[in-house]
């Protein structure tokens, strides 16, 4: 059973301090304590829950700041780490990359020089008119288009080292040119008659069938 309500068990503080015989201010006071009223008691607890509010919204202000500060303090940190690693990969990456083109360039740059050699060694070949050949030029012109040839020869030699996709095109060229040169050989029987073939075939079977031919009499003589 709830307990019966008793108001002589809240005092006030004051009055305490009365049955004490001091007042508040620490003089002595000979007075009865005075119990407090009903009205002064609901005072009191609404005074109490109001301050219990004020304490909640202070603590969730309290959490939501220490929600905020963690949240600063993980961003910074993942600034800082970020910072240090894209300083770093973009750092070695501004150096591998400036010189992979350096050496782009210089690859370039001796690329355009090798073309303009072929052009000017494919010009030069092409320029030589054997049919303008006499017997009293013939030495001075062969001994000077063999020179050309020759010059051609060492420019693409050059290039062969130094562009390895010459090599492989070399290479293809000079397979292509075998495979033309040598001739598939056609089969022997092309171009025999129906009789030769016959003959042919009776020839290289005639052993097989006497073969044959002996077994069915050797088992039909043991029958």
């Amino acid at each position: 059973m709830p307990a019966v309500y008793d108001a002589s068990e809240f005092v006030d503080p004051d009055a305490q301090l009365e049955r004490l015989g001091r007042n508040p201010e620490g003089g002595r006071r000979d007075a009865t304590p005075r119990v407090l009223t009903r009205e002064e008691l609901e005072a009191k607890v609404l005074e109490t829950q109001r301050r219990l509010a004020e304490l909640k919204q202070a603590q969730e202000a309290l959490e939501r700041e220490r929600a905020a500060l963690e949240e600063l303090r993980r961003r910074q940190l993942e600034f800082q780490t970020g910072r240090k690693e894209m300083l770093h990969n973009l750092t070695r990456g501004i150096a591998l990359l400036e010189e992979a083109e350096q050496e782009t360039r210089r690859h370039a740059e001796q690329m355009a020089s090798t073309l303009e050699a072929f052009r000017s060694a494919l010009e030069k070949i092409r320029a030589i008119q054997e049919e303008t050949w006499t017997p009293d030029n013939l030495s001075v012109e062969l001994a000077r288009a063999l020179a050309i040839v020759q010059n051609a020869r060492m420019e693409w030699n050059s290039a062969l080292v130094k562009f390895p996709v010459l090599r492989s095109s070399d290479q293809a060229a000079a397979e292509e040119e075998s495979q033309r040169a040598v001739p598939r050989s056609a089969p022997v029987w092309t171009g025999l008659s129906f009789g030769r073939l016959c003959q042919y075939g009776l020839a290289l079977t005639w052993p097989v069938a006497l073969a044959v031919l002996a077994t069915a009499l050797l088992v039909l003589w043991l029958r």
